[in-house]
């Protein structure tokens, strides 16, 4: 095992220890295959599945297993007009399990996520039954504040790229603080409790995933 490897069993470790605190059930994979076999052992026969956008779900596979599958799924992407986006909508929320990643985790266990139309954030907040966490150790930061930078200033830039929109922070790499229409930092939520123990639950990967 390499020294970043045994780096990232300790520091997950801890902050499995956070979450406990916090109601918030975690677990460590070595990498990204075994992310995802833990993730699929969650999953009951008949269940309902919906998940927020995500670079980290894609990169392990996660999408195309749920794709191939025959479990009951919620794809916001199949909406094409307005009523037909409300009853999806209204479904996810009652998802039996939904998967997302974080934009950062804090280092007492603290989830910050910053949405632009806020769907992701408002499942992570309340409806489904479960909501599983993917989150590579890149995401992991001091504290809340740094966090927000992070997310503002590391994984804001790229997924503008990804989402194919044009805020200032697509040209110049860093986040201006901008109020523009192609805005995606619209909703900071700082996860600090699961009032529902285990509710949310997090696999930490010992690898770098996602922006």
């Amino acid at each position: 095992m390499t020294p970043k490897k045994i780096y990232y069993e300790n520091l997950a470790d801890s902050l499995i220890e956070k979450f406990n605190k916090r109601g918030i059930e975690g677990y460590y994979c070595e990498n990204a295959s075994e992310a995802l076999a833990m993730a699929k052992r969650f999953l009951t026969p008949g269940c309902s599945i919906s998940w927020g956008g995500s670079q980290t779900l894609e990169e392990i596979g996660l999408l195309d297993e749920l794709m191939a599958s025959d479990y009951i799924l919620y794809d916001r992407h199949c909406a094409h007009t307005p009523e037909e986006k409300t009853q999806i909508y209204s479904k996810i929320v009652t998802s039996d399990f939904y998967f997302m990643s974080s934009n950062a985790i804090t280092l007492d266990g603290q989830l910050v996520n910053i949405d632009g139309g806020g769907n992701r954030v408002a499942c992570l907040i309340y409806g489904p039954k479960n909501v599983i966490i993917i989150a590579g150790m890149n995401k992991i930061v001091t504290d809340v504040n740094t966090g927000i930078e992070r997310v503002r200033n590391m994984a804001t830039p790229p997924n503008v790229v990804r989402l194919g929109v044009n805020p200032p922070c697509a040209e110049f790499g860093k986040c201006m603080n901008c109020l523009v229409e192609d805005c995606i930092c619209c909703e900071i939520v700082i996860t600090r409790k699961s009032k529902i123990p285990g509710r949310i639950k997090v696999i930490l990967v010992g690898e770098e995933l996602g922006y």
